[in-house]
């Protein structure tokens, strides 16, 4: 399929991605966590994306499902971009960002990066308190995904919640 063009600077995210990460918060015990995240484009000028976790324990094993998101990327002139994400733990989040390509060999890109903060974080009314968030993804040299959040949450100030690098799968 032909990508629109506002989609091209965007368009190393596409695909399924798997692998594992940490997460920690001063609220909350550390912990490991598998990840897949599949990003894709139907032709229209947005990129869906869809993320599934499950805990680990000390061995690697699944132990319990984890986190789960939904989100579209919509691209804005000048590499910036506009995001919508929602949660199931309550949660729906308005997000601005930029990208920025490092490198292209043979029309493809190698090396980039996505940074967005929240403009905006809604929440239900049972949902645990969430300020604000900071995320950063990066398509590093090896290929593959990495990517962090930090978050404000419960009383406290913007900390590093969550880091995971994974690997293409499609």
């Amino acid at each position: 399929m032909d990508l629109p063009e506002q989609i091209l600077p965007l368009s190393w995210l596409l695909g399924q991605w798997r692998g594992v990460g940490t997460g920690q918060y001063p609220t909350i015990e550390d912990f490991q966590f598998g990840q897949e995240i599949s990003f894709s484009c139907d032709g229209r000028p947005f990129i869906a994306m869809h993320s599934r976790s499950w805990i680990l324990d000390e061995n690697g094993n699944q132990v319990r499902p984890g986190a789960t998101e939904s989100a579209y990327f919509r691209p804005r002139p000048d590499n910036e971009f506009e995001a919508l994400f929602s949660h199931p733990s309550g949660y729906a989040e308005v997000w601005h960002g930029r990208v920025t390509i490092a490198d292209i060999q043979n029309a493809v890109i190698t090396r980039a990066s996505l940074e967005m903060t929240t403009d905006s974080v809604m929440r239900t009314a049972s949902a645990k308190e969430y300020v604000g968030g900071h995320r950063l993804y990066g398509l590093v040299p090896d290929g593959d995904l990495a990517w962090t959040f930090d978050m404000a949450a419960m009383g406290e100030p913007l900390g590093n919640h969550l880091a995971a690098k994974l690997k293409r799968v499609d």
